[in-house]
C-alpha cells in the first residue's frame, strides 16, 4: 500500500528547471497534488470568494446608500468609497508579493482578521467618512494583501495543472460575486432586519470562510527577500505603454458595475431585481474571464485584450439604449463578459514584458499600481456627470470614449514587438 502511495506521488511530481542567476540549473519541484496542496487551492479559493466577492458587491450598496444611510449625498461622492477600494485593491498589489515571500503565511492571516474587521464595521457605519475609512480604505488594503499571496502560494505546488488550480481559484470570485449581491439586495430590500445584521451575515460567513483559509494555506518554499520595485522595467516600451493603455481601460471598467443598479432603478426597474444585475455581470465575467484567454494563447494575448477594450467601448456606447428590463439584463451580461475580460487580459499581457519570469510579480503589481488610479477617478468622475446633467448619456460618451483610447493604445503598443502592430502577438 505505501509503496504505491509513493509510486503515485513519483508521479504526480513535476520538475522544472529554472535558470539562475549566474547561469546555474536548478530543478525545482511541484507536489502537482495531495492533500496539502488541495488544501492550499481550496483556500486560496475561500480568500477571493470572500473578498473579491463580497467588494463586486458594490453596486448593490452605492444605489443603497443614496437612498438611506447617505441620504443627500452625491453619486460621484458616494462612489468614491468604491473607488478608493478598487484602487487600493490593485496599489497594495505591489507589495503584497514581496511581504508574502519574506513573511509567508502570517501575511495573509493577518490580512484575513482586518478584511474581517471592515466588513463588520461596515455593519455600524452612520456618517460618509465611517464608510470611507472601513469599506474603501480598510477593506481595499487587506483585500490587496489577501490576493497577491494567495496566488502566489497555489503556484508554489502546481506547475503542470497550475492552469486547473488557478482555475479553481478564479471561480471562487465568480461564486462570490453572484452570492453576496444576491443575498444582499435579497436582505436589504425583502427583509427587516436592516442594514447592519444583512452586512454582518455576510461577515459572519466571510469570518468562517476565511478561518478555514488561514488554517489551510500553508507555504511550500522557504522565505526568501525579494525587491518591492524595479526602476528598470520603466526602460522597456511596450512595459510603459501598456501600463498607459490600461489606465484608460481602468477607467472604464469599474463604471457600469458600480452603476448598472442605478441606472436600471431609474428606468423602473425593481430594487431587488436591480441589485441581482451585480450578481449578473459578475457571472457573465466568468467565461469572459476564461475564453478571452483561451483564443489570446492563440490569436495573441494583445490582440484579445484589444478586441476587449473596443467590444466593451461598444457596448457602453449604447447603454442608454437598454430601456426595457429585458434589455438591461442582457446589457449586464455582454458587458460583464467583456469587461471581465479587460483585467484578467491586461494582467497577462504584462507578462510578455519582463525577460525573467521570476520578476514577474513584481512587473504586474507596479503595472496595476500605477494604472490603479484611473480606477480611483472613473466612477467618481461619471458621477459628477450623472449628478450635472441628471442622465446616463454623458456618462456613456465619456467611458465609452476612455475605453476605446485604450484600446487603441492596446494596438499601438504592438509596434514595440518583434511581430509589429498587425501580428500575433
Amino acid at each position: 500500500m505505501s509503496a504505491s502511495i509513493h509510486q503515485k506521488e513519483e508521479t504526480d511530481t513535476e520538475q522544472q528547471t529554472v535558470s539562475g542567476t549566474a547561469g546555474d540549473v536548478e530543478k525545482e519541484t511541484f507536489p502537482e497534488g495531495g492533500l496539502q496542496a488541495w488544501l492550499v487551492a481550496g483556500g486560496a479559493t475561500g480568500v477571493v470568494f470572500s473578498t473579491l466577492g463580497f467588494t463586486n458587491s458594490f453596486g448593490v450598496f452605492l444605489p443603497y446608500y443614496l437612498s438611506h444611510q447617505l441620504l443627500g449625498e452625491s453619486p460621484d461622492n458616494v462612489a468614491w468609497i468604491g473607488s478608493v477600494q478598487a484602487t487600493l485593491i490593485f496599489a497594495t498589489g505591489m507589495v503584497a508579493g514581496p511581504l508574502f515571500d519574506r513573511y509567508g503565511v502570517l501575511v495573509i492571516r493577518l490580512a484575513a482578521l482586518g478584511y474581517v474587521l471592515a466588513v463588520m464595521l461596515t455593519s455600524i457605519c452612520k456618517d460618509y467618512w465611517h464608510f470611507m475609512l472601513s469599506q474603501g480604505v480598510l477593506s481595499g488594503i487587506t483585500t490587496g494583501l489577501l490576493l497577491s499571496p494567495s496566488m502566489a502560494v497555489v503556484s508554489q505546488y502546481f506547475h503542470r495543472r497550475r492552469g486547473a488550480a488557478l482555475g479553481m481559484v478564479v471561480a471562487g470570485s465568480s461564486a462570490g460575486g453572484i452570492l453576496f449581491p444576491t443575498l444582499l439586495s435579497k436582505l436589504l430590500t425583502e427583509t427587516t432586519i436592516g442594514f447592519g445584521w444583512s452586512v454582518r451575515i455576510c461577515g459572519f460567513m466571510i469570518l468562517a470562510v476565511l478561518s478555514f483559509s488561514a488554517l489551510a494555506v500553508r507555504t511550500r518554499l522557504s522565505p526568501r527577500a525579494t525587491r518591492f520595485f524595479l526602476p528598470e522595467a520603466f526602460r522597456n516600451p511596450l512595459y510603459n505603454m501598456l501600463i498607459i493603455a490600461t489606465f484608460f481601460l481602468f477607467f472604464s471598467t469599474f463604471v457600469p458595475l458600480f452603476f448598472i443598479p442605478t441606472y436600471a432603478v431609474s428606468r423602473g426597474m425593481d430594487e431587488t431585481l436591480a441589485g441581482y444585475l451585480v450578481a449578473i455581470v459578475n457571472g457573465a465575467g466568468v467565461p469572459g474571464r476564461i475564453i478571452p484567454g483561451i483564443l489570446g494563447d492563440k490569436l495573441g494575448r494583445l490582440n484579445a485584450l484589444c478586441a476587449a477594450g473596443v467590444s466593451t467601448s461598444i457596448l457602453i456606447f449604447f447603454w442608454t439604449k437598454a430601456i426595457s428590463t429585458a434589455g438591461i439584463i442582457v446589457f449586464s451580461v455582454f458587458i460583464g463578459f467583456t469587461s471581465g475580460a479587460l483585467i484578467s487580459g491586461a494582467s497577462v499581457a504584462f507578462t510578455l514584458c519582463p525577460k525573467d519570469t521570476r520578476d514577474v510579480g513584481t512587473w504586474l503589481g507596479q503595472a496595476m499600481a500605477l494604472a490603479s488610479f484611473a480606477a480611483l477617478a472613473g466612477p467618481p468622475a461619471n458621477g459628477a456627470l450623472l449628478k450635472a446633467y441628471g442622465g446616463f448619456e454623458q456618462v456613456t460618451y465619456l467611458t465609452g470614449s476612455m475605453c476605446m483610447v485604450g484600446a487603441l493604445l492596446v494596438l499601438y503598443s504592438k509596434k514595440f514587438t518583434e511581430q509589429g502592430v498587425w501580428g500575433r502577438v
